[in-house]
């Protein structure tokens, strides 16, 4: 198999999880790394031997020895990068979210169309050896239907700050950067039903919360405690065509004991749990199991999770297989995201 000629534009702290899973694929080979911190681009490239160092995307995506790119970058870029890539033949990996509105969504997925490129959607949660085998079970009917999921990411005290609290960089707060990720994962394991009308809530009660002491939280590179413009908590029940419903819940900051991780679906034959711990639910001669499967990680291997989304990207580009998350559910999980924004906004339910 031919080698893969990547890019990987952004080097801030989620593009070391696709650099350590590219130089681990023998069919990838680095060869530029770009982004507006000069310096930090040049310290990346040597640390990663990529032989090209480029401060302007446009730069790079001019290069003819370039195959492929990783957009690693601030959400309000996702979609002006990942369109001048397709248009200069590249494939594309854009980190979750896929961008911030539905119009750049529609926008993304018309270049896919004109371009013939691959576009593959981060959502790297689908890509962890524990979904990949209970989507086995699932394809198997071993639960039957799948009528109910809820999915729940608490922060305690988790606002990022920097460009994860400025809403025009972000385009929200703990829903589009956590929350993206769980009800993408119940969504595609609920067999990627249409989402009919969302009810939902935001609130804005406690801010960034900088003034607490004795507990350490991640910061991002260009945190602000001065600046904070995202939600703190979003709740939501969305509905599907087939019946189905999600009930989502999602914070960076809230008054909770502890931070808290739950995914949970149901079906008419069985259910299962993904967080906190993998768990299956079944019936036999009448009588109720608690099943504890037998792997490696009984939680989330967000390593082994990001390799196997790697090492997928490139056998897609290389062999013209479609992605398992293509830009078609980039642009549908949009749809519900800012479905969710709006209904609380109005105070009413959304029909999509």
């Amino acid at each position: 198999m031919a080698s893969l000629r990547i890019g990987v534009i952004g080097t801030g702290s989620i593009s070391e999880l696709h650099l350590n899973a590219y130089s681990a694929n023998p069919s990838a080979s680095l060869v530029a790394v770009c982004d507006i911190n000069g310096q930090r681009a040049s310290d990346v490239a040597a640390k990663y031997g990529a032989g090209k160092i480029y401060t302007d995307y446009r730069e790079m995506l001019a290069d003819p020895n370039i195959d492929a790119v990783s957009v690693c970058t601030w959400n309000n870029t996702h979609a002006p990068i990942s369109i001048a890539a397709l248009d200069a033949g590249k494939h594309v990996l854009v980190e979750k979210p896929l961008c911030r509105t539905v119009e750049e969504a529609l926008a993304i997925e018309q270049a896919v169309r004109r371009s013939s490129k691959l576009l593959q959607v981060g959502f790297v949660r689908r890509y962890d050896p524990n979904v990949a085998m209970l989507r086995r079970f699932i394809d198997d009917g071993e639960f039957g239907k799948l009528y109910f999921a809820k999915a729940s990411t608490i922060r305690r005290l988790g606002n990022p700050g920097g460009w994860f609290s400025d809403t025009e960089r972000s385009g929200g707060g703990p829903l589009i950067d956590i929350g993206v990720h769980i009800i993408d994962l119940c969504w595609y394991l609920m067999g990627r039903p249409k989402a009919t009308t969302v009810s939902a809530n935001t609130y804005r009660q406690l801010g960034n919360r900088a003034h607490i002491e004795n507990l350490s939280f991640y910061k991002a590179a260009d945190y602000d405690a001065s600046k904070n413009t995202v939600e703190d908590l979003a709740n939501a029940i969305i509905r599907f065509e087939n019946g189905a419903s999600l009930m989502v819940d999602v914070s960076f900051t809230l008054h909770a004991k502890k931070d808290e991780s739950v995914v949970r679906l149901y079906g008419d034959k069985g259910g299962f749990e993904i967080d906190p711990e993998i768990a299956i639910v079944t019936e036999k001669h009448n009588t109720i199991l608690n099943i504890e499967p037998q792997t490696d990680y009984s939680r989330l291997n967000i390593q082994a999770a990001f390799q196997n989304e790697i090492d997928h990207f490139v056998r897609c580009a290389l062999t013209g297989e479609t992605p398992i998350s293509p830009v078609e559910d980039g642009v549908a999980i949009m749809r519900i995201l800012r479905s969710i924004y709006e209904s609380a906004e109005k105070g009413e339910e959304i029909k999509l």
